[in-house]
C-alpha cells in the first residue's frame, strides 16, 4: 500500500505545480459526516453498483468482446466508462480499507478487460461488437477516447493503490496505439467528450513517458478550430487559449479545463494559464449556483449566459460538480498563495453540489440537482440508462481524503535550503500522515465536529525527519472573527483572517496543538441583482452548508409562500437522531395566504392601500442542509426564500 504514496510524490517532483498532493491513504477520516459517507460508499454504494453494472450488461460486454460469451452489446456506446469508473472507485476504496471480496470482483474485471483488448491495444466493446463500424470514425459523438481516458485513470488508481500492473499494462498498450494513430498527418481530431487529456498526462506522470504528455497537448491545441464540426457543446468553437468564458456542455468544459491545468503543471504555458484563471473567475463569479453547482440549461446540459441561474430548472449535473472540483483542485495546486478562494469553492461544491447527488442510504442518485422542487416529484433513482453519475460519485467519494492536504517547498530566507509547507485545505475528524518534499513525514490528529462545529484542533503526533516546517490552515472566506491558539496561547487575530490561511512557521515538537476556532453564525445570502430568478430572495447558510426548506419538516402549506423577515432570529440545534446527525435551523417566518382575488387570476392590479403584510400569518419553519434533502417523504422543497 505504501506504493501509492511514493508514486505520487515521485511524479510531482518534475511538475511545475507549486503543490504536491498528499495521497488518499495519507488522510484517514475517523468520524463525522464525510467519514460516514465514505463508509456507506464502501459498504453499500460500490457493491450495489457492481450488481447494477452486471444487470445492465456493461460487464458482460467485455466478456463478449473477449469471446468468452455470446450475445449483443448492451447499453450506450460509452458504457465501458461506467465500468472503468467503478474500477477506479474500488481501487481507491481498497487503499483505505482492505476488502477481499471487493478485490476479487476488481481482479475479475481486470481479467475481463485485459482479455477483451485487441492485439494492437485497441479496446472499446461497442466498436469491437459492431465490426461494421470503423474505429475512430466518429470522434465527435462516440466517446472512444473518453472511455480510454477513464480506463487510464482506473489503471493509475489501481496501480497506486494495490501495486498491481495488469490494468496499467492494458492502459499503456492502448495509449501507445493512440500515439501512433493521432497527431499531425494522422487522425487530426480530438474526442467530442474531453477526458483523454487529463488521463494521458497522469499516465505520463505514472510511467515517465513524454509521448503521452505530447499527445495530450496535441488534443488540447487542436480544439476550437472546427476539427469535429465546431460548436461549444463539444468545446470545439474557440481555441482554448482564447477562451474567457465557460460555455457549452458543463461536464465536458470542466474535464477539458482540468486536463489543460494538468498541462500547465507540466509545461510552461502562460497563455493557457491566463485563460484558465479567467474562465474559472467567469464560472465562480457569474455561472455557479449558490450550491456551487454548474450547468444551468437542460438543453445541451450546458452553461447558460452570465447570471442565467434558474432554480427549478437547474440542471447542475452531479458529474459537472465533480469535474469542477477536479479542475479547481488543479488550479489551486498551481500557486503557492495564501488566498483560500479556490479551496473555499471546492468545499462548497463537495458539500452542496456533489453530496446531494447520492442518498444517505448510498444506493439512489440524482443526475440533476435543482434548487427547487415545485411539487415533490423529484426523487433520486436507483440507476440510469446513462449511468455516468452514479459511478462518478462512487469514485469521487472514495478519493475524498485526497482533497484535504498538500505540501509545498520553497527557499528559506537567503539560503539555498528548502523549507517545507504543509497545507490543510479541508476539515474533518482524521488522522494524517503527510510526506513532505524534504523527505520526512509529519503525523497529526485533526479533532473536530466540522461542518457542524467550527472548533478544529490539530495535534502533532509524530515527526519523522521533518520538524521545521510551516503549517497553513485554511480560514474560510465566511469565517469572520475566527481565532487561533498554539499550545493554548492565542495568536494575533490577523493570523486568522477570513479568506486566507493561518500560517505558523516553527520548529515543531510532538504534542504541539494548533486550535482554529471558526464562528458559525447563520448567514443570509442574497444573489447578484442580475440573477433575475432570485430577486427578493435569500438563502440560509451555516458554515459551508446551504440550507433548504422541505415540506416534510414544515406542514404549513406551500413552501413557496414562506417569507423570511430580515430581523428574525434564526437558531441552530444539532439533531443527532435526524438524517444521520445534522444541524437544523429554526426560525419564525411569515406565510403568505393568497387573497381570494388570485383564485382565478394570473395577474391583477397593485392595491397601494393594502399593507405588505396583509394576508400573512406567522409560522415556525425548520431548514435542513441541502446535501441531505429528499431522503424522507416526497414533498416540495426550496433553497431560495422570499424575504422582506
Amino acid at each position: 500500500m505504501n506504493n501509492a504514496m511514493s508514486v505520487i510524490l515521485r511524479d510531482t517532483e518534475r511538475s511545475r505545480a507549486a503543490h504536491a498532493c498528499v495521497p488518499v491513504e495519507g488522510v484517514r477520516l475517523r468520524g463525522g459526516h464525510l467519514a460516514a459517507r465514505m463508509a456507506t460508499n464502501r459498504r453499500i454504494t460500490i457493491p450495489s453498483q457492481y450488481e447494477r453494472l452486471v444487470a445492465a450488461g456493461a460487464v458482460k460486454n467485455f466478456a463478449l468482446a473477449a469471446g468468452l460469451d455470446v450475445g449483443e452489446h448492451q447499453g450506450f456506446g460509452f458504457a465501458d466508462s461506467d465500468v472503468y469508473k467503478w474500477m477506479e472507485a474500488a481501487s481507491w476504496s481498497l487503499v483505505t480499507v482492505p476488502d477481499e471480496n471487493l478485490k476479487e470482483q476488481l481482479d475479475h474485471l481486470i481479467e475481463l478487460v485485459a482479455a477483451a483488448q485487441m492485439e494492437d491495444g485497441y479496446l472499446n466493446t461497442w466498436y469491437q461488437l459492431h465490426p461494421g463500424s470503423a474505429r475512430f470514425s466518429n470522434m465527435r459523438d462516440d466517446h472512444e477516447l473518453y472511455c480510454a481516458g477513464h480506463l487510464m485513470q482506473a489503471a493509475i488508481a489501481n496501480h497506486r493503490c494495490t501495486g498491481d500492473t495488469a490494468l496499467l499494462d492494458v492502459a499503456i498498450r492502448f495509449a501507445d496505439l493512440l500515439t501512433t494513430s493521432f497527431g499531425p498527418g494522422l487522425i487530426e481530431q480530438p474526442c467530442g467528450h474531453p477526458e483523454i487529456e487529463l488521463a494521458l498526462i497522469e499516465l505520463s506522470r505514472e510511467t515517465g513517458r513524454d509521448a503521452y504528455l505530447d499527445l495530450a497537448r496535441y488534443f488540447l491545441d487542436i480544439r476550437g478550430y472546427g476539427a469535429i464540426g465546431g460548436g461549444d457543446i463539444y468545446q470545439d468553437d474557440t481555441p482554448l487559449r482564447e477562451q474567457r468564458e465557460m460555455v457549452g456542455h458543463a461536464v465536458r468544459a470542466v474535464y477539458l479545463n482540468a486536463g489543460a491545468a494538468d498541462l500547465v503543471h507540466e509545461r510552461i504555458d502562460a497563455e493557457l494559464r491566463r485563460a484558465l484563471f479567467l474562465m474559472s473567475a467567469n464560472m465562480l463569479e457569474r455561472k455557479s449556483y449558490v450550491t456551487g453547482g454548474i450547468g444551468s440549461r437542460y438543453e445541451g446540459e450546458a452553461f447558460g449566459l452570465d447570471y442565467e441561474l434558474p432554480n427549478n430548472r437547474a440542471y447542475a449535473e452531479s458529474c459537472a460538480a465533480i469535474g469542477a472540483v477536479m479542475w479547481l483542485w488543479r488550479m489551486m495546486l498551481l500557486e503557492n498563495k495564501d488566498d483560500s478562494y479556490l479551496a473555499d469553492a471546492i468545499e462548497r461544491i463537495i458539500y452542496n453540489a456533489v453530496l446531494p447527488g447520492i442518498s444517505l442510504g448510498g444506493d439512489e442518485y440524482f443526475y440533476q440537482n435543482p434548487l427547487r422542487d415545485e411539487d415533490g416529484s423529484l426523487r433520486r433513482q436507483p440507476w440510469f440508462e446513462c449511468a455516468c453519475c452514479p459511478s462518478n460519485i462512487a469514485r469521487f467519494i472514495a478519493q475524498l481524503p485526497g482533497y484535504f492536504a498538500s505540501v509545498t517547498s520553497q527557499r528559506y530566507g537567503e539560503s539555498d535550503a528548502r523549507h517545507d509547507q504543509i497545507w490543510i485545505h479541508q476539515y474533518a475528524d482524521a488522522e494524517l500522515s503527510i510526506p513532505t518534499l524534504g523527505g520526512g513525514v509529519v503525523h497529526a490528529n485533526m479533532t473536530t465536529r466540522y461542518p457542524w462545529d467550527g472548533e478544529i484542533a490539530l495535534e502533532i503526533t509524530g515527526l519523522e525527519g521533518a520538524a521545521a516546517f510551516t503549517l497553513q490552515m485554511r480560514v474560510p472566506d465566511w469565517a469572520f472573527n475566527a481565532t487561533a491558539t498554539l499550545n493554548g496561547e492565542r495568536l494575533p487575530d490577523a493570523e486568522a483572517a477570513p479568506g486566507q490561511y493561518l500560517t505558523i512557521a516553527r520548529q515543531w515538537e510532538v504534542g504541539d496543538i494548533v486550535t482554529l476556532s471558526i464562528p458559525m453564525p447563520v448567514r443570509r445570502i442574497v444573489a447578484h441583482p442580475r440573477v433575475a430568478n432570485n430577486a427578493g430572495r435569500m438563502v440560509l447558510m451555516r458554515g459551508p452548508l446551504v440550507y433548504c426548506i422541505e415540506e416534510t419538516d414544515n406542514e404549513i402549506g406551500d413552501v413557496r409562500d414562506i417569507v423570511l423577515p430580515h430581523d428574525v432570529l434564526v437558531t441552530a440545534a444539532h439533531r443527532p437522531e435526524m438524517l444521520g446527525g445534522i444541524t437544523v435551523l429554526s426560525t419564525h417566518a411569515l406565510l403568505e395566504s393568497p387573497a381570494p382575488g388570485w383564485n382565478r387570476a394570473l395577474y391583477r392590479n397593485v392595491d397601494l392601500k393594502t399593507s405588505d403584510a396583509s394576508g400573512m400569518s406567522e409560522v415556525q419553519i425548520h431548514a435542513v442542509p441541502y446535501m441531505v434533502w429528499a431522503n424522507r417523504g416526497a414533498g416540495p422543497m426550496t433553497v431560495w426564500l422570499r424575504h422582506r
